[in-house]
Formats: structure tokens, C-alpha cells, sequence
């Protein structure tokens, strides 16, 4: 048993564990919060460097989405080995390995001058960033019981949105007051200013970040046997899928991957697309498209820390999901209804972000409540792989309707259609063994 130093008024053994998960959550959640963070800026800045090089580099939208969307494909290929050697080799070396070599490529970024550079850049983005977020949901794992992980979770997929936070003025910031600075545009400066993070983070992890609870240096051998105890207790409950093998043969991780392809779809459009969308309704100004963009995510971070507190008090986890991802679809309905009207397509977009930050936060809580050892790590790669390739369907075929209609509307109405369907699987999986 955890050893608490008798007193007068001894430590309750509850409030001793939560001094202890305060403890952890200190120490690696904003570390991690802040790569993934400096990860989705590299990610998806391309989507508001779009507004000047098209013009520039004259590509058409279906290049771009093409471009966009190959990330993906490189993504998926290297994601499942990426995750097994994590598992094998330990977190700081591979993740730090992971950022490193992301920043470069992304940095590289500024040097594109044809299709051909853009689409082998964009791929080589994706296989270097591959197994990143599963390796985090999968290092999550090793220190959080499911009951606690949701809001862990939540906390650190909000750098999605608060990435766009601040990456969106950022951006339009340095497109407006670079633009010409030694003698470059301000799309290139863009992608050299913001690799910066990633590279000094990357480096930083070599020296911060720990394997594993074991050999950690900031915790008593007490506080390390409850976290252990812990987590050998849920791993017990879980199905006998210590084998890597089981994973692939497992027929709701594939079903989950299905259901992450249209929640990742939803992510993406609004990642790569919601400058464009944004411009399209009559706003001209980087600057201030920047700033508008911040809007829906910071609605975005609130919804998902909420839904994620609700989904670890009630240990709910279908609904939680379920319920967001219809938000999404009616959100991308209006912004595809709304045209010309800013407003009102803000308002699409703000419930749009809000819904699929909440969804992909609380979904990931399903493939960890029953995926154990071995397993965890290739199936949470497996589960991610699939539903990414959602990120290279949707950028590609916004791309390609908007330039055969003119218009992003279509492929909004297309794809809140396909997040229902997805939603509405989710009822196929038991209750009993996800509500943890």
C-alpha cells in the first residue's frame, strides 16, 4: 500500500492519490500539451500559407487539397510500426525523434516552388509526424486509470484548438508584415517562424520526458506503486489482448478506425479549410481572418474540457461522443447554408469546431477502456491510421468540389451527412465495455 506518514490527522488515502495524480499531471500534461501544440501548427499552418501561395505558386484548389491531404497517407503508412517501436524503446527517445524531424521537413516547407516538391514535402510531414498523438494516448495509458484519462485526454487534445488560438492571428500576422522581408514572401516566412518551436521542443524532450513510472526521479517508490497498482488493476478487467496480433484481429478496432475516418474528416475540414471558408464569405484581410478564426476554437476548448469532466463523472463515454459529432454535422450544415453571410457561417463553424474538438477528445477514451499491453500500442496506431485517412479523403475532395462547383457548400453537406452515419456506429459498441 501507498505509505502515508502517520499523524494526527492522517492523510485519507483518496486525497493521498490525488495528491499524487496532481502530482504527475503537473509534471508531463503541459509538456505534452505544448508539443502537440507546436505539432498541429506545423500540421496545418499550410491551410492559411494557401492564401497567398496558390496565387503565387498558381496551383489550383485540388492541388492544394491534394497537398494537404497527402500528409495523411504518409501518416498512415509509418503510424502502427511508429507506435510498436515507442512501446519497445521508450517515449523520450522516439517522441523527441518524431519532433525533431517533423520541424525540418516543415521548415522545408518554405522552399516549395512546384506541385511536385509541395506533395513529396506534405507526404514526408506525415511520415515523420507519424505515431506522435497515438504515442501520447498510448504514453497516457501507462499513468492513468481510464476513470482519470478522459479529462487527461481533453487537456491535451485542446492544443488543437488553441493551437489555432493563437497560430490563426499569428499567421495572419506574419503573411501581412513579413511578406518581402529578405526577399521572401510571407507564406515562407510563415512556415521558417513556426518550425522554430517544434525544433527546441524536440530536443527539450531528450531531456525532460520519462519512459516510464518506473524511472521516474520525481516520484517516492510509494506514489509509484499506487499509479502502478492502479493501472495492473484495469488491465486485469480488460480482454485478453496482450498480443500485438490481436489488435488486427479484433473486429471493434476496426470498426472504431471506421468511426475515427468521418470524426477526422470533421477535424480537417475545419483545420485545412477554415480561413478559406472564412475569406469566401467577403473577409480579405490575413490579419483578420486570423483573428476569426480564433473564435470557434476557443468555444472549442471549453466544450471539450466540460464534455470530458461530464464523461469521467458519469463514466459515459458513447453519448459524450455521439451527441458532439451530430453538433458537427448541423454546425457544417449552416456554414454550407449560410454563403455570403459571415455571421452566420461563424456561428456554422463555431458549433462545427466545438462539436469535433468535443468528439475526437471523448472518442479516444473508448479504444484505451479495452485495449491492453502490446495491443494498446498497435491498436491505438491502427484506430488512428484508419480514421486518418479521413484527413486525406475530406482535403482532397473539398479541394476538388470546390473547384468543380465553385464553392466549399457541397462538400460541407457531404461530409455533416457522413458524420451522422459514424456517430450513430457508435451504438454498436457494448455499453459495458467503454463506460469506464
Amino acid at each position: 500500500m501507498l505509505d502515508v506518514t502517520e499523524a494526527a490527522h492522517p492523510t485519507p488515502v483518496g486525497d493521498a492519490e490525488e495528491q499524487v495524480y496532481r502530482k504527475v499531471t503537473a509534471r508531463i500534461v503541459p509538456f505534452l500539451f505544448f508539443c502537440y501544440l507546436a505539432a498541429y501548427l506545423d500540421r496545418v499552418n499550410v491551410g492559411f500559407a494557401k492564401l497567398q501561395m496558390l496565387n503565387e505558386l498558381k496551383f489550383s484548389e485540388t492541388i492544394y487539397g491534394f497537398g494537404a491531404g497527402i500528409f495523411f497517407l504518409g501518416y498512415v503508412l509509418f503510424e502502427v510500426p511508429s507506435n510498436i517501436v515507442m512501446h519497445k524503446v521508450g517515449a523520450r527517445l522516439w517522441i523527441a525523434r518524431i519532433m525533431i524531424t517533423w520541424a525540418l521537413i516543415s521548415g522545408a516547407m518554405a522552399f516549395v516552388t512546384s506541385a511536385t516538391t509541395f506533395y513529396v514535402l506534405r507526404f514526408l510531414l506525415g511520415a515523420a509526424e507519424a505515431g506522435f498523438i497515438p504515442g501520447v494516448l498510448l504514453y497516457l495509458t501507462y499513468w492513468y486509470p481510464a476513470n482519470r484519462r478522459g479529462r487527461i485526454t481533453a487537456i491535451f487534445l485542446a492544443a488543437i484548438p488553441m493551437a489555432s488560438i493563437f497560430g490563426g492571428p499569428l499567421s495572419g500576422f506574419i503573411l501581412n508584415r513579413l511578406t518581402g522581408t529578405y526577399g521572401l514572401s510571407g507564406w515562407q516566412w510563415l512556415f521558417i517562424v513556426e518550425t522554430v518551436p517544434s525544433l527546441l521542443l524536440g530536443f527539450l524532450t531528450l531531456a525532460y520526458l520519462d519512459d516510464r513510472v518506473a524511472h521516474v526521479k520525481w516520484l517516492d517508490d510509494g506514489e509509484k506503486q499506487l499509479i502502478a497498482r492502479n493501472i495492473a488493476r484495469e488491465d486485469a478487467e480488460k480482454e485478453d489482448l496482450s498480443q500485438l496480433s490481436a489488435a488486427f484481429k479484433t473486429g471493434r478496432v476496426w470498426l472504431l478506425g471506421l468511426i475515427y475516418f468521418t470524426v477526422a474528416s470533421g477535424i480537417y475540414i475545419i483545420s485545412f479549410w477554415l480561413p478559406s471558408i472564412i475569406k469566401q464569405t467577403g473577409v480579405s484581410d490575413p490579419l483578420t481572418i486570423g483573428l476569426l478564426t480564433a473564435i470557434p476554437y476557443i468555444a472549442a476548448i471549453i466544450a471539450m474540457i466540460l464534455t470530458n469532466a461530464s464523461g469521467d463523472r458519469l463514466r459515459e463515454r458513447r453519448w459524450h461522443t455521439i451527441i458532439p459529432s451530430y453538433i458537427t454535422a448541423g454546425g457544417l450544415a449552416l456554414t454550407a447554408y449560410a454563403g455570403s453571410n459571415t455571421l452566420l457561417a461563424m456561428v456554422g463553424l463555431t458549433l462545427a469546431a466545438a462539436g469535433i474538438s468535443t468528439a475526437q477528445s471523448c472518442f479516444w477514451a473508448l479504444p484505451g477502456a479495452f485495449l491492453g499491453g502490446a495491443a494498446a500500442a498497435a491498436g491505438i496506431a491502427l484506430v488512428n491510421s484508419l480514421g486518418n485517412i479521413g484527413g486525406f479523403a475530406s482535403t482532397f475532395v473539398v479541394g476538388w468540389m470546390t473547384d468543380l462547383t465553385h464553392s466549399t457548400s457541397a462538400s460541407l453537406y457531404l461530409f455533416a451527412a457522413l458524420l451522422v452515419i459514424g456517430a450513430s456506429l457508435i451504438l454498436t459498441i457494448p455499453g459495458r465495455l467503454v463506460n469506464k
